[in-house]
């Protein structure tokens, strides 16, 4: 038989695994394999994201500090932390009083993070988005950046960040969208239907705001 019959095929083939990989990050294949690509790219994590100190300041760090700063000795949860990203950012300010736990599965991510985060206010848990190992109304903000769309059940991640929220406490989260949003199969939600699923789970006050080409920053508080 040829081999032009099989040039189709193995170019299926390498488009699927580009899709997969690169697009979705593992995002199908099981959460084990999720961490497994983030326990190769650890390294080089900050030179692949390629995160601007400014940008950060005034869309994460200084937003939060000012939700924090009528919260003494506050307590954060930054889940799927990464290499300490929020931390990071927060603590370059001055007069930070805060306590922020990082959760990440990725071993090699956090090792990365305890080396780039201060000790005396961050503590870092290895452990995964659902279920959180923390007890309901816990923390007085929540995080979640750029995790929804590669946790196995988008929706029960959204779910576990609301539980372990205070009420009137203040959830930060991002919503993948652009053109390979809609490619990432069941993961993802539309720019409409986003507000919406918050205010479902127990938010109000939702805003939402175009941060990047891929995605969505919104800031929303739980009832109560």
């Amino acid at each position: 038989m040829s081999m032009w019959v099989f040039i189709p095929l193995i170019l299926l083939v390498v488009g699927i695994a580009y899709w997969e990989i690169w697009v979705c990050e593992g995002a199908h294949l099981g959460r084990r394999f999720v961490i497994w690509l983030y326990d190769i790219a650890a390294v080089r994590y900050e030179r692949i994201k390629q995160f601007d100190p400014t940008w950060e300041r005034q869309f994460l760090a200084e937003p939060v500090a000012k939700v924090l700063g009528t919260l003494p000795n506050a307590s954060v949860l930054d889940v799927g932390a990464g290499t300490g990203r929020l931390a990071h950012s927060l603590f370059q300010l001055p007069n930070i009083q805060a306590r922020v736990i990082c959760l990440e599965p990725s071993k090699s991510m956090l090792k990365r993070g305890l080396s780039r985060t201060p000790s005396e206010s961050t503590r870092w848990v290895r452990g995964w988005a659902v279920p959180l190992p923390f007890p309901d109304e816990h923390f007085d903000l929540v995080a979640s950046l750029e995790i929804l769309e590669f946790t196995p059940h988008p929706m029960e991640t959204i779910e576990e960040l609301a539980r372990v929220l205070r009420p009137g406490g203040w959830l930060l989260v991002t919503n993948r969208v652009g053109k390979e949003a809609r490619w990432i199969f069941g993961k993802t939600f539309t720019r409409e239907r986003f507000p919406e699923i918050l205010g479902d789970v127990g938010f109000d006050n939702v805003e939402v705001f175009r941060w990047q080409v891929t995605y969505d920053l919104a800031w929303a508080q739980k009832k109560g």
